[in-house]
């Protein structure tokens, strides 16, 4: 088998500790803020968060300074040397109630404790409750399910840190009170620590968001709207630069292209069960002529009707459909990131439609694929998940067998191509089981891309069919897949990744004409229309700044090579080759120059 084992973060004793550390945290802020009100304070990835009330200050919701946070942290420390031990009981639910009279938020956790709604952790449930699980370290008590350490030392101080505080509605709803949230991270020991924190400090310099303005790569307008990026022209460059790569790929293995609208009738997504299940995060459907429709929020409905505009046949299958398609989700303001969380983006997706007997043969080509891509980027640090459903949740749809035949029907595959990959219960889409590809980037950060999703329910919900070899009518299966995930997020994950400094076959510009003084200006733009020639990207800087400003300018914008040209590069039909990294090349003849850089793109190398 193929399969490895996987220890659930939420099962790991690094959640333990940092679930440990929030309720200190919390415990820390009543000592110095006696009147705040507590709300939920879980671990995340890579650290923690509690929220609190701290009431109102000029009409507005009071919030922590930076010296209250250099304060929390200082007492937080203080208490986890004291060692207390973490005790875990229970209290009947009118216990909780008197002990908590005077936090209204815990007391709404134990109305919808006692209602059946939630449990201890704020997830979903059905079976009401007599009694709540509480957890005590000193005279600190919380309403709390676990895990925790055994004693407050175990959550070693030098190995604490409070990152931030922002603005949190509670329970994530607008309409309701806004919290004060504190974040904070803990590691095992001290090195973790700063070697976490130096990474935090890398990825702030390499923001997307700040190195999309600097680059000139994208722009959001609050007059467009949060969340809908604006590509400029080098943006579009890079983002077609990446589509035209897939297009091949995918041409080369008999995809086809297909162009859907990006509106639909509601009865169309209520029919594929997209519309209840992401009914909040979908935008309100509008009315036209007295129909329904709604803003696209998926491109599978689509493409099922596509496969329904005509009769099929098993010799039309395998019916390999391809899109960029653009989908529209809501997200909330306070939770839309530069290009990684947005409400509007482009999907490379497909849609393979497969006899049964085909499925394997057809899901091992699409991981091909994905694997294809990844190496292609230079992304070698990845894992595969299979995402399962979890029978205990009523968010699956269709039944239990269908489900099994799915999840067999991708470890087959899976282990016929020799792949590594972990089980994971819970992540699976809504209609049938994937394998997700998990990045990990050059700041160890881990993210989900590439995906690959076998589904039997969608092609049950919209009847679809096929004539068999043998005259009667059969069920098709479905692969769902998109390499890149969203063009967005990709775009936004490749730009931290390689931190602006993209590849030579994918810079917006991959070559900055310098010429030396004027006289050289027309001698610049003849070399750059030789290399546009040839597919190059070329730009020339003909302003009045000195050429070593020309070649720094060059290096912000991160452009691989930097040709200068002066009397000497005119005489000999040369150009002096500078790279952003400042090496200096000296000079090349300008059809060798042509042939080095031409075989770099088209191997799409990762050096210069």
């Amino acid at each position: 088998m193929s399969e490895t084992n996987h220890i659930p973060y939420a099962e790991s004793e690094l959640y333990r500790l940092r679930h440990s550390a929030a309720h200190v945290m919390a415990e820390a802020v009543l000592t110095l803020f006696p009147e705040a009100k507590l709300a939920i304070g879980p671990p995340i990835e890579d650290g923690f968060y509690y929220d609190f009330d701290l009431g109102q200050e000029n009409g507005k919701p009071r919030t922590f300074s930076e010296e209250n946070l250099a304060q929390i942290e200082e007492r937080m420390k203080d208490l986890l040397k004291q060692n207390a031990p973490f005790e875990h009981s229970a209290m009947s639910i009118p216990e909780a109630q008197a002990f908590f009279a005077d936090q209204p938020y815990k007391l709404e956790l134990i109305a919808d404790l006692a209602a059946g709604k939630l449990d201890e952790n704020g997830e979903a449930t059905a079976v009401p409750a007599q009694e709540v699980s509480i957890y005590k370290q000193r005279n600190f008590v919380d309403l709390c399910r676990g895990p925790h350490v055994r004693f407050t030392k175990q959550v070693k101080a030098n190995a604490v840190k409070l990152l931030r505080t922002g603005g949190a509605y509670w329970r994530g709803n607008e309409n309701n009170p806004q919290l004060q949230r504190i974040y904070g991270t803990a590691w095992p020991n001290k090195e973790e620590l700063d070697e976490y924190l130096r990474l935090l400090e890398e990825a702030r310099a390499r923001d997307h968001r700040r190195l999309g303005k600097q680059l000139g790569l994208f722009h959001i307008s609050q007059l467009v709207g949060s969340g809908l990026p604006l590509w400029l022209p080098k943006g579009a460059v890079l983002r077609e630069t990446l589509e035209n790569f897939l297009r091949q790929a995918q041409l080369e293995r008999g995809y086809l292209p297909v162009i859907t609208p990006h509106i639909g009738k509601l009865d169309l997504y209520i029919t594929s069960g997209h519309y209840p299940y992401y009914k909040a995060s979908q935008y309100t459907p509008i009315d036209v002529d007295e129909e329904k429709f709604m803003l696209k929020p998926m491109n599978c409905p689509h493409h099922i009707e596509i496969y329904r505009s005509e009769a099929r046949s098993y010799r039309d299958l395998p019916l390999r459909l391809a899109e960029f398609g653009t989908v529209y989700r809501y997200e909330q303001s306070g939770e839309l990131t530069g290009l990684t969380r947005v409400r509007g983006f482009t999907v490379d997706d497909s849609h393979l439609f497969v006899t049964p007997d085909q499925l394997e043969e057809e899901f091992i080509g699409v991981v091909d694929l994905i694997q294809h891509v990844f190496q292609t980027m230079g992304f070698h640090d990845f894992r595969a998940r299979l995402g399962t459903n979890d029978p205990s949740s009523d968010k699956y749809a269709g039944a239990p067998e269908m489900w099994a035949k799915g999840i067999n029907a991708i470890r087959q595959a899976a282990d016929k191509a020799g792949m590594n990959y972990t089980i994971e219960e819970g992540e699976a889409a809504f209609y049938g089981p994937k394998l997700d590809f998990i990045f990990r980037d050059v700041l160890k950060r881990e993210w989900q891309l590439g995906t690959v999703q076998v589904d039997f329910l969608l092609p049950e919900r919209f009847d679809l069919e096929y004539t068999g070899e043998d005259g009667h009518k059969h069920r098709p299966v479905m692969i769902h897949r998109a390499p890149f995930g969203s063009m967005e997020r990709f775009v936004g994950i490749l730009i931290e990744h390689f931190n602006g400094a993209f590849p030579l076959w994918l810079a917006p510009v991959q070559v900055m004409m310098v010429p030396i003084a004027d006289r050289h200006n027309e001698y610049a733009h003849a070399v750059s229309r030789q290399l546009r020639a040839v597919g190059m990207r070329t730009a020339v800087d003909d302003s009045s700044d000195r050429m070593n400003k020309k070649i720094r300018n060059a290096q912000l914008q991160k452009i691989p090579y930097m040709l200068v040209v002066g009397d000497k590069e005119m005489e000999n039909n040369a150009v002096a080759v500078r790279t952003r990294d400042e090496e200096d090349r000296g000079a090349l003849p300008v059809s060798e120059f042509i042939g080095q850089a031409t075989t770099q793109i088209t191997t799409k190398s990762m050096e210069l």
